[in-house]
């Protein structure tokens, strides 16, 4: 099959790789579209020890699924945590967090960037007829907007900052938003307040002052000196939310949170029903971010493309 190959921090398309073979509880999924966020670029930089196939943003069609022929023709998309079961995470409904986990395109798992991929039948979701494929290939980073409001109970009151306008950005500002919390998103660009003040979400430059601290900060800025922004802007004894991944360590003032008690939060993935039923009642349109569409053979141009680009870049492999 085709695809894009990452190894020792190179990516290449190739035509010669191995398709997949399901496993009895796995299915064979023929990639429609894909999308390329953050991670995918900062797996080129060496975010991660990574060979193979990268992509974790999709939507496909089950093409085999050895144990469940039923669902063969299903248009879908999928969580790209595989997990054991039977770890002590697993146990515990961690399953996220799976001690032996492979994860799509990012850990000991091919990826999207290619015509095929596998995953277990549990971790693939129906896309309702209604939504179209360049919508649904949005369910991922909007299910890891989501799960923010899983691990963070927000109330009308509070008054939340996000730090960070790029793609997951806006579809947090987008989840946000719908909460009714008083959203301000800090923007870097424009054009970026621009899309935001379009969705009546209020927006403040970077070059522009901020006045007072906030109860929750969301950092989804993708940079070092985002996250020094968004410590900074959390008041004593809120909560900050890290959404951000990238290459490398970050000096940390340790004394700053213990004694203003500031509560850390990771934040990774998220739940794709929710995500789903969003897309499917034009509730969120993340179909705005787009910026172009290239086919799988441009995928490393692709990739480039993304890396400058304003608005998301999809591959498109439906030809």
């Amino acid at each position: 099959m085709k695809g894009l190959w990452l190894e020792s921090s190179k990516i290449r398309f190739r035509d010669d790789l191995e398709k997949p073979i399901p496993r009895k509880d796995e299915a064979l999924v023929k990639v429609r579209m894909a999308g390329i966020c953050r991670t995918d670029l900062e797996l080129l930089k060496g975010y991660y020890p990574f060979t193979g196939v990268i992509g974790h943003e999709f939507v496909g069609e089950i093409v085999d699924a050895p144990s469940s022929r039923d669902r063969i023709g299903e248009r879908v998309v999928g969580e790209i945590n595989a997990v054991c079961g039977q770890c002590r995470f697993c146990r515990n409904g961690l399953t996220n967090h799976c001690s032996n986990r492979t994860v799509l395109g990012i850990v000991s798992r091919n990826g999207a960037f290619a015509e095929f991929l596998t995953l277990p039948l549990a971790n693939l979701i129906r896309v309702p007829e209604e939504i179209p494929d360049e919508k649904a290939v949005f369910a991922e980073p909007l299910a890891a907007a989501l799960q923010i409001l899983e691990q963070v109970h927000i109330r009308p009151q509070d008054r939340i900052l996000l730090v960070g306008a790029g793609k997951l950005g806006l579809l947090i500002a987008m989840v946000i938003h719908r909460s009714a919390a008083r959203l301000t998103v800090l923007a870097r660009y424009d054009f970026q307040a621009e899309k935001l003040g379009a969705l009546g979400i209020e927006t403040v430059l970077a070059r522009d002052r901020l006045t007072e601290p906030f109860d929750v900060v969301i950092d989804a800025s993708g940079s070092p000196e985002g996250f020094d922004t968004a410590l900074k802007w959390v008041r004593p004894c809120g909560k900050l939310v890290l959404k951000s991944t990238y290459r490398g360590s970050t000096p940390v003032d340790l004394a700053h949170l213990v004694v203003n008690e500031i509560e850390l939060i990771g934040s990774r993935c998220g739940p794709f029903r929710p995500a789903i039923r969003l897309l499917g009642n034009d509730e969120v349109d993340p179909s705005i971010l787009i910026d172009r569409r290239l086919p799988l053979k441009e995928g490393v141009e692709a990739l480039q493309a993304a890396s400058k680009s304003k608005g998301k870049i999809l591959i498109d492999i439906r030809n």
